[in-house]
């Protein structure tokens, strides 16, 4: 009897063992998981799922995040993988491979990392305290996707930024992987490149003001520029997306009718405009500034913001090398907080601007935005901090403001608005001011007149035409920098990234940037409650499974007596 009982009891276990091994095998081929979080951080969002559930061929993804990283780098190895999963619940197109590029010999790790190099892959120097010793440690937080013979490099990590916590960094990069993986793929995918033009002919940032950017823009976009004398008009099947950076001499009406009628037909255009030619080289000692003649400004009115004559000054600002006396013959600078030149903090939620850090302006104007015959959504994308002021033309511009102290009684006209974005119907700025022999001329070549955009068209405005110009440090040379680097302080602010994302969202047509606005909330430990209630948590959590456990035993025990004690 005791023998059968034996025997049926293993044969139960085995047979557990085995639904077990059956059922872990049977998980193994599907991915799903239940999004519990508030902020659905686990969830992609819909022009995701579409996009992924239309691949027609394989993706191959790989990651050189494998190896042992501080807990900061471990989250985001952590959730690299799990958005890679989640993208393969949708799609089984989507294949990954985490590698560590430091593995190997002396010799292999220095061709794999040249190799890295010529892709423009560069490490990431880490400093890392273990046992209080600390060391410096490489890591690639990249993720190369492959698609046929294309291929599209991601960074994973945000940049570092003296503004952000490192875990906020991290959070951040957290959660933009969605976009980011979206954002590739859809590029890979790409048949036809994407056209954007930059005008020229009055006095525009040149190719050499604009190379960073444009260096940017050409992994995805093809970039030129357009004289709009020589054209009869702007296709938008053609160019994407016109771009006027920083203009300083006058439109004619032809020129602003062919840009009017690119957008009535629904192009899309990056307006980068300096209302006052303000310049930091022109203060020698002391400048008036006046406005340029753009003969632009009823255009814009009637789209629906108006640029004020006038300067933002912020106390949250760069600074500027200024001469404080002489050593020997050697002058003696020092740097100065210089308010015309506000580091704005991007406004809101937007895609565009959404865990942006800081901008640079220099001499910004105020917008305003303007009632419209038509429907148009302005929404508010930079502006300058509670700490502001204004300077109205005519002023004089000069260096005595940084002999004192900046004092915040001064700058007590609260945040004004230096970026914004436009979308909706937009009116046309020429109608009823066209005549008969002109809508004739305009039909031989095959044209029509719009007095309104088509549904839902985009601009942005930005009031500073400075924002896409990476400083020149020899033109002869052709020597720069990067687009945002502050060479007197040594740090880079995000207006490449502004920029960047500003295009992706004008030209974007399937959605995948509203990813972007995402958002994976930093819950921090309490640190004071924690240190004060130590000794409860840790009596919890080390008591609490004791008693459980004594309990079961317990009531084991009992019930182990009571079943043989009847016997």
């Amino acid at each position: 009897m005791a023998r059968s009982q034996r025997s049926q009891a293993l044969l139960q276990f085995g047979l557990f063992c085995g639904i077990i091994l059956f059922v872990n095998i049977i998980a193994n081929s599907f991915y799903a998981h239940l999004d519990l979080t508030e902020e659905k951080r686990f969830t992609l969002t819909k022009p995701t799922k579409a996009m992924l559930s239309a691949l027609e061929d394989r993706i191959y993804v790989q990651v050189l995040l494998q190896g042992e990283f501080p807990a900061g780098f471990k989250r985001l190895q952590t959730a690299t993988r799990e958005m890679l999963d989640d993208f393969r619940s949708v799609t089984g197109y989507i294949d990954y491979q985490f590698l560590d590029p430091l593995e190997g010999s002396t010799d292999d790790i220095k061709a794999r990392q040249k190799a890295l190099l010529e892709d423009g892959i560069a490490p990431v120097n880490l400093r890392v305290n273990e046992q209080g010793e600390s060391k410096q440690q490489l890591i690639y937080p990249v993720a190369v996707f492959n698609y046929g013979q294309r291929k599209v490099v991601v960074n994973l990590l945000e940049n570092q930024s003296p503004t952000l916590m490192p875990d906020e960094v991290v959070n951040n990069s957290v959660s933009l992987l969605e976009y980011k993986f979206a954002n590739a793929i859809k590029k890979l995918q790409a048949e036809n490149r994407a056209a954007i033009l930059f005008t020229r002919g009055h006095g525009e940032l040149d190719e050499l003001e604009t190379l960073d950017l444009e260096r940017s823009l050409h992994q995805f976009y093809d970039t030129d520029r357009i004289a709009l004398d020589s054209v009869i008009q702007i296709d938008p099947k053609v160019c994407q997306l016109l771009v006027v950076a920083k203009p300083r001499g006058p439109f004619s009406e032809r020129d602003k009718f062919k840009i009017d009628q690119f957008i009535m037909q629904g192009g899309k255009v990056l307006w980068l405009i300096d209302r006052l030619n303000a310049s930091l080289d022109s203060i020698r000692p002391r400048f008036y500034p006046v406005d340029y003649p753009l003969n632009i400004e009823d255009m814009l009115f009637k789209y629906g913001v108006r640029i004020q004559p006038d300067l933002v000054l912020d106390i949250e600002c760069t600074k500027i090398p200024l001469q404080v006396g002489v050593v020997g013959n050697a002058p003696q600078f020092q740097l100065f907080p210089w308010p015309y030149y506000p580091a704005v903090r991007p406004t809101g939620r937007h895609p565009v601007v959404k865990n942006l850090d800081r901008v640079e302006l220099k001499f910004c104007s105020s917008i305003d935005t303007i009632r419209t015959k038509t429907p148009v959504r302005k929404t508010v994308l930079l502006q300058s901090s509670r700490y502001s002021r204004l300077q109205f033309s005519p002023m004089e511009l000069n260096f005595g403001i940084v002999r004192s102290e900046l004092n915040p009684e001064n700058f007590n006209k609260g945040p004004q608005t230096v970026g914004v974005l436009l979308e909706g119907v937009f009116p046309s700025n020429f109608e009823n001011r066209v005549s008969q022999d002109m809508l004739a001329g305009l039909k031989q070549v095959g044209l029509d007149f719009r007095n309104a955009s088509v549904p839902d068209n985009r601009m942005i405005v930005i009031s500073d035409g400075d924002v896409a110009a990476n400083f020149i440090r020899n033109r002869e040379n052709k020597e720069w920098l990067p687009l945002g680097f502050n060479r007197y302080e040594n740090s880079t602010y995000a207006n490449k990234e502004l920029l960047l994302n500003a295009v992706e969202y004008l030209i974007d047509a399937t959605g995948v940037i509203e990813a972007r606005s995402k958002e994976v909330k930093l819950r921090l430990l309490d640190t004071v409650r924690a240190r004060e209630e130590k000794t409860f948590w840790q009596a919890l959590n080390l008591g609490l499974p004791l008693v459980f456990l004594g309990l079961f035993g317990a009531v084991f025990f009992w019930r182990r007596k009571r079943k043989y004690a009847s016997v």
